[in-house]
């Protein structure tokens, strides 16, 4: 099944016609909480199932869910993980929260978040520092550590997957 999608714009029209629109944002809690889509139910992608959609919203029936993310290739992905679980129908809002934003549509904002990427760059560099440090001032055995993180993002980046970033949405500050 091909997943539809719709602008920021569309969905802005959508939300004026049918506020209870079952907009599910997949992000982790804690970017939810810095800005999302007035409306927009946080279920994070990790923790999406049939039993979250239909205690969210009850049964979805004919009714389409929209997904969105931060910038729509998460929320792509919901999609057809959410297509899986026997949803027929979803919708992925291109873009994503980002486009929104700068496209006008009603936000709320609360407490400001370091967003996964950035959280993966500072863990990245932090190990790769230490490790450095540590194989010229301990032993040169710790030059595996730098090695290892770079051969880690290096997966990252041909495999579109990233295990650092799964370990971080892990930590209680993401919950």
């Amino acid at each position: 099944m091909s997943v539809r999608a719709i602008t920021c714009l569309e969905l802005k029209d959508l939300l004026v016609r049918q506020p209870d629109l079952p907009l599910v944002d997949v992000r982790m809690p804690a970017e939810y909480r810095e800005v999302h889509v007035v409306g927009a139910k946080n279920i994070p992608f990790d923790r999406l199932s049939a039993q979250r959609l239909s205690d969210t919203f009850g049964p979805h029936g004919d009714s389409p869910v929209y997904f969105i993310c931060t910038m729509g290739k998460m929320s792509q992905k919901a999609c057809q993980k959410a297509q899986s679980l026997g949803v027929d129908e979803v919708v992925n809002v291109e873009g994503g929260t980002s486009v929104c934003v700068a496209a006008g549509l009603p936000v709320e904002r609360g407490k400001k978040a370091i967003s996964l990427e950035r959280q993966v760059r500072i863990t990245a560099g932090g190990l790769i520092v230490v490790g450095a440090v540590l194989a010229l001032a301990v032993h040169p055995c710790w030059v595996a550590l730098p090695a290892l993180v770079g051969a880690g993002l290096v997966q990252s980046g041909v495999t579109n997957t990233c295990g650092m970033a799964l370990l971080l949405t892990k930590m209680p500050w993401n919950r």
